[in-house]
């Protein structure tokens, strides 16, 4: 195993030791909920199977036309958990 593989690895199973991975997960969901991104890429992808006809539309194009927008509709809110999570990495870089 690299020593990159190495670190991830490690820090992932420190993550779920620590219950840091759920903690996030769980904010995470919350903040998707409360400002309705899911209600909308829903409605982005019933907007887009509609257009192109569903017996026209693969999973891969599916998620190829929508991953963009999701992540544009990621309120800067969210991207806190992006500080949190270097916070973590920050304090067990030592593994």
């Amino acid at each position: 195993m690299n020593k990159d593989a190495y670190m991830r690895a490690s820090i992932n199973q420190k993550s779920i030791e620590t219950g840091e991975r759920e903690c996030l997960k769980e904010m995470l969901r919350a903040k998707l909920i409360e400002c309705s991104w899911k209600d909308q890429l829903k409605a982005h992808c019933k907007e887009l199977i509609k257009e192109k006809e569903i017996e026209h539309v693969t999973v891969d194009d599916l998620v190829a036309e929508i991953t963009p927008k999701g992540r544009a509709l990621v309120p800067d809110s969210i991207k806190e958990l992006l500080q949190r999570i270097r916070t973590f990495l920050a304090q067990h870089a030592s593994l």
